[in-house]
C-alpha cells in the first residue's frame, strides 16, 4: 500500500522551540516542571535556560512526503519512541523533516493490518541531529476504505 514511497523524505521545515509554546505543551501534559515554564529557575540549571519537555517535538511541523497522503481521522497511533543527542532549548530553531521508514501488513482476526513506520529527525543549524522520533501508525479496514475512495 505504501511500498513506494518508502524511503522518500519531506523537506527540512524550520521550527522554533518558543517559550509560550513550551509553557503551554507543558501544562497541556500536565508537567509544568520549572525547567520548562519558569525563566528564573532556568538560569540557576547547568544548561543556563529553560528546556522542552521531551515529547514537545510532537508539536513541530515536518513538512510533507509526496505521495503520503493519510486520512485526517481514524488512524491508530502505534507507539511513538524518541532518541535525543541533547535536549532543546527553549529560542532555538530546530530543522525537522519525515522519512517513511517502513510499511509490513499481517492477517489478523479482523482482517488485515497495516504497518506504517515514520521517522522524524530535529537538526541545528548546523545540520546536526538533535533528536529523532519513530512512530507507528496502524492502518486498519477502515482507513483502507476511506483511503481507496
Amino acid at each position: 500500500m505504501f511500498e513506494e514511497i518508502i524511503g522518500k523524505k519531506s523537506n527540512r521545515v524550520k521550527n522554533t522551540v518558543s517559550r509560550e509554546a513550551v509553557v503551554t505543551f507543558a501544562t497541556a501534559i500536565g508537567d509544568p516542571h520549572p525547567i520548562y515554564v519558569d525563566e528564573s529557575y532556568g538560569k540557576t540549571t547547568r544548561f543556563k535556560q529553560n528546556l522542552a519537555p521531551p515529547t514537545f517535538p510532537r508539536t513541530f511541523q515536518y513538512g510533507e512526503v509526496a505521495g503520503l497522503n493519510l486520512p485526517k481521522k481514524g488512524l491508530i497511533h502505534g507507539e511513538q519512541t524518541y532518541h535525543y543527542t541533547r535536549p532543546l532549548m527553549v529560542g532555538e530553531e530546530v530543522y525537522c523533516f519525515l522519512k517513511v521508514e517502513a510499511y509490513v501488513e499481517k492477517e489478523g482476526k479482523s482482517g488485515k493490518m497495516g504497518f506504517l513506520t515514520l521517522v522524524g529527525t530535529g537538526e541545528d543549524v548546523d545540520g546536526d541531529v538533535l533528536f529523532s522520533s519513530k512512530q507507528v501508525i496502524i492502518i486498519n479496514a477502515a482507513v483502507r476504505k476511506a483511503m481507496s475512495q
